[in-house]
């Protein structure tokens, strides 16, 4: 009696001998891979004619991931809380303001004529006034020269899709936090590190300490007999012997938990904000294969991914604990990579050196081969420590303790807010 094949299932199932079972499921294995070889071979040569359909499939073969399913709040509110992208909400408001400027251009102009001979009229009083405003004017437009020659950027050859925008903050946050957004340079950053009361990781906080330049650690006194000082107090401490920010360290079963960072402000401002981040999957550089060893040269800072009002006010915080100042020649880069509101932690040396021989060249953002740099290619090597933070709390003063007011709690999470899986806050 033969075998048949029969149609609408496969062969493999059909029959109840299991060594003829097991040939027909490797015929059929060989049979579809042969058709999958072919449809390729075909398909590069058509694409070898045409490059335009090469282009097309790839770019139609995108994978589909849960951040490219992200949604966005579609609300003109660029406030704390809203989950808008900046950049979009910035072309949007330019696109509204052209259109408005391209379909009423005439009623401006007549305002302003009604303007002008109103101030005619009026031209004989309050000059000194005037004088004052003109003086006001002039201080204003360097203001803003000042920022606009900060705000310049050296274009990149290959730039970043993922890069922080800083320039992108709204006049909201700005407003809430002016001293952390000033206009002014900020200056080079003194951090004190300490932990909580009764701590044992004060290995894990020295480590943690090391990553910010110009940090002090100091072990906080958790003696029966010594005074505990609260966080407030330590602030004043260290506001009044010029640190610019404090960082306070938190342990769970004797592992970095929770890590709170508090702006300290010039003399004649208060305190704050003050960011608390909990700490995840802490995994200190001696564990870290093939690990190296950091050095005292002010690190680069790259921050990814940032989007949000909230995004921008995280990033900018840990902005302000590096200096602007990086030392290239320690080729040291300290890497905050947001994704999906999980802020991924890394330290890492680069070197540059030849490529080998199944490596391509740097190409730019076009796809085409960088000049002056083929045959090279960069390695890197991780510090350490590595970590995961995830913001869970914004508040106006020092704390919870040290927030007073309405307005006191920023922002905090809260576990309803992940209920979408495809909205995020930073």
């Amino acid at each position: 009696m033969g075998f048949s094949k029969a149609s609408g299932a496969s062969l493999s199932l059909k029959t109840g001998n299991k060594l003829r079972r097991k040939q027909m499921y490797i015929e059929d294995k060989k049979a579809a891979g042969k058709a999958r070889h072919e449809a390729r071979h075909a398909r590069r040569k058509e694409e070898a004619k045409n490059p335009e359909l090469r282009q097309e499939r790839l770019e139609k073969n995108q994978p589909t991931s849960i951040d490219k399913k992200r949604i966005w709040d579609d609300v003109d509110d660029d406030s704390l809380g809203a989950v808008v992208d900046l950049a979009q909400l910035k072309r949007r408001r330019i696109e509204q303001a052209e259109a408005a400027a391209a379909a009423g251009p005439e009623a401006p102009a007549k305002d302003d004529e009604e303007d002008e001979e109103d101030d005619e009229v009026d031209s004989m009083l309050g000059s000194d006034d005037d004088e004052d405003d003109e003086d006001e004017d002039g201080d204003e437009e360097e203001k803003e020269e000042k920022r606009r020659m900060r705000a310049q950027r050296q274009p990149s050859v290959a730039p970043s899709t993922t890069s922080t925008n800083l320039d992108l903050t709204p006049d909201s946050l700005t407003l809430q936090f002016k001293h952390l957004f000033s206009d002014e340079p900020p200056p080079t950053p003194k951090i004190l590190v300490t932990t909580s009361i009764n701590a044992t990781i004060h290995k894990e906080a020295q480590d943690l300490a090391a990553i910010f330049p110009n940090s002090t650690y100091i072990r906080r006194s958790g003696h029966r007999f010594g005074h505990k000082y609260s966080v407030r107090e330590i602030a004043k401490f260290a506001k009044n012997r010029g640190y610019t920010a404090l960082v306070v360290i938190h342990e769970d079963l004797k592992r970095p938990h929770q890590m709170s960072v508090v702006h300290l402000n010039s003399e004649d401002a208060a305190p704050g904000p003050t960011l608390t981040y909990s700490i995840r999957n802490y995994l200190p550089g001696k564990s870290l294969l093939g690990h190296g060893n950091a050095t005292n040269h002010y690190p680069e800072l790259l921050l990814n991914n940032f989007k949000t009002p909230l995004g921008l006010l995280a990033a900018k915080s840990m902005n302000t604990l590096f200096p602007a100042r990086p030392e290239l020649s320690g080729r040291q880069v300290v890497t905050l990579h947001n994704q999906r509101d999980y802020i991924f932690f890394r330290r890492h040396r680069y070197v540059f050196r030849e490529a080998r021989a199944t490596e391509k060249n740097v190409v730019t953002a076009d796809g085409k081969e960088m000049k002056g740099v083929e045959g090279i290619r960069a390695g890197l090597q991780e510090i350490g420590p590595r970590m995961t933070l995830k913001l869970r709390r914004v508040d106006k003063g020092i704390g919870r303790a040290g927030s007073e007011g309405e307005d006191a709690l920023k922002w905090e999470w809260k576990a309803k807010m992940e209920k979408k899986r495809t909205r995020f806050n930073l």
